[in-house]
């Protein structure tokens, strides 16, 4: 029994260096979108940015849950259990919020003409997480299974999507790069809109996010 335990906090640890990943990227992810958004125009980078903002907040929940289990603090499960149903609500609504914002600019911005700069920057950021993410959800997925943690697997989802939108991302800089068109961005942008609709129910219903009681 001491054994089966002693393999499962290592596996645990396993987890947490993934999450030291997913946090270490999202703050990258998140700073340097916004930081390009600003500096090129784009609603586009702009969406991308917050909903990396949104990741982060429970990829850091999910790291400090991880290490209570780690550190067999089960007495403070239940009260992180609580925090994380809260936080990950206050996400989806966030996301929801997010949603509304990025269809009323990119409607502003189709109406009168916007046309968002080529960002080098945002190009870097999204070819990274195209290419990264799969591979760390994959990892994510992997761990999930062995420990049979729910909260991994919801956040090894999160990875998952994250990918997707750095896809979406990618093609939109890359045409914006080669073509100029002045619409691409808002239209873009409004293309992300279902994911991060997607997320935001997720988020508030606990489908598919880091806030399980069967981790």
């Amino acid at each position: 029994m001491e054994n089966e335990i002693n393999q499962r906090q290592k596996r645990i640890r396993v987890a947490l260096r993934l999450e030291i990943i997913t946090i270490v990227w999202m703050l990258l992810e998140a700073t340097g979108s916004i930081i390009s958004a600003i500096m090129a125009k784009s609603m586009l980078l702009m969406a991308f940015g917050m909903d990396s903002v949104v990741e982060l907040s429970s990829a850091l929940l999910l790291y400090w849950r991880l290490l209570k289990e780690a550190n067999v603090e089960q007495d403070e499960l239940e009260h992180m259990e609580a925090l994380e149903i809260k936080v990950s609500r206050l996400s989806g609504y966030i996301l929801f919020g997010l949603s509304v914002y990025v269809v009323l600019q990119s409607c502003v911005g189709l109406i009168y003409h916007h046309e968002a700069e080529s960002s080098y920057i945002g190009l870097t950021i999204a070819v990274i997480a195209a290419l990264g993410m799969p591979i760390l959800a994959r990892a994510k997925i992997r761990i999930a299974e062995v420990i049979g943690s729910k909260a991994l697997r919801g956040d090894a989802m999160e990875t998952i999507t994250c990918g997707y939108l750095s896809w979406v991302l990618l093609i939109g800089l890359i045409v914006n790069i080669l073509f100029h068109w002045w619409w691409l961005d808002s239209v873009a942008a409004l293309v992300l809109v279902p994911f991060l609709i997607k997320e935001g129910r997720e988020a508030i219903h606990g489908e598919c996010s880091c806030h399980s009681r069967d981790t």
